[in-house]
């Protein structure tokens, strides 16, 4: 286990957790230097060099952990960089890459919320040039940081290669949330149930999974640990509410596969000791339970406010129209939330989804 554990660790204080032979884990390692990891139990301060930046820190870590390993023999190793977070801080050698670069000024960028927009969002006054000009100059850092990011994937790639696992070693490659820019004239944020903020990359390479291959079945985080022990030739716990993406890897269409993704969040946050404490006009919504389909986008708050996009005319979720929505629909949406929510292992949300398609339909 390498690089962010959780929030509110701190190296001096807490042990390994178990079951890691390896640990190099760091408190609050957002700004790229200036950290303590927890080295196997051992405290060790990085400072300001180029040297101690900590994408590359992980990088050299993890590669030396590989390298240890046979070709033979199974390992799993995690490796979380805090970049790109904010406060985006890129390697001193990228710090002058992609010279004016702006962020992407797609439909929703700067966009005015629309009638029916949920109280939290709207009344958000235009971006002014200058946050848009902060803006930018977030987005282009971000994109500075991710360049550490990927030389890491290469350098594990070499990694495996020199041991000899480069054929049947798995790489995947996500991120555990989106992020804002701009749109719906919000600051940098990721607290939405909006596509920017929910909808993440899933890469995948490793024996068995065809090169370019673009699988459309919705997966969720959830997916990944019964994936992991599935490829690990393990038994996944049985209180785990995702199904392994093993099948959907390797090519095939399992039967009954769910057909939305749960999405919760509690807020507004106020804990001004947060990493993630969203900025003025980032986007700080209430509580809230939603489901992402392939089509729709749902969202009950927990103020009492829905919210509903169709996807197919609304792609940018611009326009909120469940109050024009017939009433069995409305209520196949709640059934359909309430049934996901509240299950609570792998068979119960199971039944839950099959259950949410019958009422889809209906």
């Amino acid at each position: 286990m390498l690089g962010k554990y959780l929030n509110g660790y701190q190296p001096a204080k807490h042990r390994v957790a178990p079951g890691w032979s390896e640990w190099d884990v760091a408190g609050n390692g957002y700004p790229g230097f200036n950290y303590d990891l927890n080295q196997n139990g051992k405290v060790v301060h990085y400072a300001s060099q180029s040297a101690d930046y900590m994408t590359d820190v992980l990088s050299s870590a993890a590669v030396n952990f590989i390298k240890q390993q046979t070709a033979d023999a199974p390992f799993a190793i995690e490796i979380a960089t805090f970049a790109p977070h904010a406060p985006y801080t890129p390697a001193p050698r990228d710090a002058n890459a992609f010279p004016g670069l702006r962020a992407p000024r797609g439909p929703a960028f700067n966009a005015a919320p629309d009638a029916d927009a949920p109280k939290w969002l709207a009344g958000l006054p235009a971006l002014s040039e200058i946050e848009v000009a902060m803006i930018d100059n977030d987005y282009r850092k971000r994109a500075q940081s991710v360049l550490a990011i990927d030389a890491m994937i290469g350098e594990l790639q070499q990694a495996a290669a020199a041991i000899g696992a480069a054929d049947n070693t798995y790489f995947v490659f996500s991120s555990d949330n989106g992020y804002h820019m701009g749109e719906h004239r919000m600051m940098p944020g990721k607290m939405t149930a909006y596509d920017t903020d929910i909808h993440v990359p899933l890469i995948v390479t490793g024996p068995g999974v065809a090169a370019g291959r673009t699988v459309e079945e919705i997966t969720q985080n959830v997916d990944l640990c019964p994936t992991f022990t599935e490829l690990g030739f393990a038994p996944a716990p049985a209180r785990v509410d995702g199904r392994s993406l093993a099948p959907l890897l390797h090519g095939e269409r399992p039967e009954g596969w769910r057909t939305l993704a749960l999405v919760e969040h509690r807020g507004p946050v106020r804990n001004l000791a947060d990493p993630d404490l969203p900025g003025p006009r980032s986007g700080n919504p209430t509580t809230y339970e939603a489901i992402r389909t392939a089509t729709a986008l749902y969202v009950e708050y927990a103020d009492g406010e829905k919210e509903y996009h169709d996807l197919a005319s609304d792609p940018h979720e611009l326009r909120n129209t469940y109050a024009s929505l017939p009433a069995d629909r409305k209520s196949a949406l709640h059934a359909a939330l309430d049934a996901v929510q509240n299950c609570h292992d792998a068979a119960s949300c199971r039944a839950a989804e099959r259950a949410e398609r019958t009422a889809m339909r209906n």
